[in-house]
This record gives structure tokens, sequence and C-alpha cells, in this order.
């Protein structure tokens, strides 16, 4: 299968835990369902980046959702492409935004939008939230709406 050609991480256990920051590692595939228009979710609860300023972990839950274009990313090289922020010093907004920034580069998806829910450090959590839609289509709209009614009813943070 042609697909399966074009993915080295899924099914290998020859695992590069790399250090650096890797927007390359990220693999796609295509969309076999084209036609449809979905929504996909990943939650990863044990996001690790680095304060650029003191050094220290932060830690975070980011939330990616998607609709699918062409291609989609697979599941395995996500993972391992967040991993590897766990030694990249950026502050909280710049880590959602380059995540969705280098998405978009790898998928073209109509439509994205990222969340991270990073734990307090100091006593304040951010919570920080980009999207994007396809520009000159209705996902353009959508990424507008969705970010003007962002958070209007925010959860209540009490021990996180």
């Amino acid at each position: 299968m042609r697909e399966k050609e074009n993915l080295t991480l899924l099914g290998n256990k020859e695992n590069d835990y790399s250090g650096e920051y890797n927007p390359d590692i990220l693999e796609t595939f295509e969309n076999k369902h084209k036609d449809n228009d979905y929504f996909v979710k990943f939650n990863c609860p044990e996001f690790t980046s680095l304060c650029p300023i003191t050094g220290q972990p932060d830690f975070a839950t980011i939330t990616i959702s998607y609709v699918p274009n062409e291609q989609m990313v697979e599941s395995k090289s996500l993972k391992l492409y967040l991993f590897s922020y766990r030694n990249k010093g950026d502050f909280h907004e710049d880590c959602v935004n380059t995540i969705m920034k280098d998405l978009i580069k790898k998928m073209n998806p109509k439509y994205i939008e990222v969340l991270g829910r990073f734990l307090p450090r100091g006593g304040i959590s951010i919570d920080p939230y980009c999207n994007y839609g396809m520009p000159g289509t209705k996902w353009e709209e959508l990424a507008w709406q969705r970010l003007s009614h962002h958070d209007m009813n925010p959860e209540v943070v009490d021990n996180r």
C-alpha cells in the first residue's frame, strides 16, 4: 500500500527521542474521506517545554483539533514531534502558535485550532489558544467566529 511507504515511524520500534525541536519529524498520509468535513482531535496531557528565561519545565495538556483537507497527520509522528519540545525554550503562547503553524505547513488543513492548558507556575496558569481557517473558504469565517467567542464561559480553575 502506497501510504505505508511514506510513513517511516508507524510500527518502527527504533524511535529517536531527540532532545531537539524537530518539525521535520511530522509525517502525513492521504485523507480517504475528502468528501466529508469532520474534526480530528488529539489530546496530549503530558506536553513539556522549558521556560525560555528560567529553564524550568512547563507542563501542559495540548489539544489539537483540525478539519483535514488532502493530508492528515500521523499520530506517532505527532507524539514524537510534541516530545521534541521537552528541551525547547519558548513561552506558552509561542509553543501553541508554532505547533499550529508547523501542522499547517505539513497538512494544509481546512481548519485547525490548538489549545494549551499549562499548569500554574508562580500561581498563574496560562491557556493560549490559536486557530486558522483556510483563506477564502467558510473555514476562514469559522476561525474568526471561534476565536472571537473563545473562552466566553471559562472553566473554573481550582487546583489544576
